[in-house]
């Protein structure tokens, strides 16, 4: 079982499995722990394809891995928190624009039984607003998250979002996670802006080389 005071001891690496087939996730997944990822994702479209399985198996193969289950929880967050958690993993997600209920609800069921619940702030309208409300809240870890048709439509990542990430630092001091379009060159600056934890998914699942991309994000840690 990981903490946030765990968390907050050193950069890390989250790997985001989004894809759809199961097998071709694993595969990245060994190539990801191996060259020094410690959190694997069951990212949403694999879950949504593959189901509660994708992270069953992931905590089989890689026992000692930080094993997220990214559910994107919209209500019921007691119930999809022990679905995650029984299936195995540390930690689950859940959406900012979920109601404060909601988001206790699965805060309520972490405390109890050792899951941590990450908030992700993807699209909500006053992201600094919120993470100083998700503060108050004992969140365990706040997502700054772009979500991809914003990039692709805007032509920016959070890469460009740092003094965004910076002011969310300002108000939340617990685990920070960044997601959104990052590639290796651009992982120095998200963590000198105060993230905990840099989430990565295509550049390292769409690569002929994912071993090269890990490591090199990896060694960006180690210049922060």
């Amino acid at each position: 079982m990981v903490s946030v005071d765990e968390l907050l001891k050193r950069p890390r690496l989250q790997v985001a499995l989004d894809l759809t087939s199961l097998d071709e996730a694993l595969k990245i997944a060994k190539i990801a722990w191996d060259n020094g990822a410690e959190i694997l994702e069951a990212g949403t479209p694999l879950i949504k394809s593959a189901g509660l399985k994708a992270v069953k198996v992931l905590r089989e193969k890689f026992p000692e891995a930080i094993i997220v289950a990214d559910m994107k929880t919209m209500d019921t967050g007691f119930l999809e928190a022990k679905l995650a958690h029984e299936a195995g993993a540390d930690i689950t997600t859940i959406l900012s624009v979920a109601s404060n209920y909601t988001i206790n609800e699965a805060l309520t069921y972490g405390k109890k039984y050792g899951l941590l619940i990450a908030v992700d702030l993807i699209s909500h309208p006053n992201p600094l607003t919120r993470a100083a409300e998700l503060e108050r809240m004992n969140v365990d870890i706040l997502i700054s998250h772009l979500g991809i048709d914003v990039q692709r439509k805007l032509g920016i990542t959070v890469a460009d979002m740092g003094q965004v990430v910076s002011k969310i630092r300002e108000v939340f001091s617990r685990c920070l996670a960044v997601a959104g379009g990052i590639r290796p060159g651009k992982v120095n600056n998200l963590i000198k802006s105060g993230a905990n934890i840099v989430i990565v998914g295509s550049a390292i699942t769409r690569s002929n080389e994912p071993h090269k991309v890990v490591r090199e994000i990896i060694n960006e840690f180690k210049d922060s």
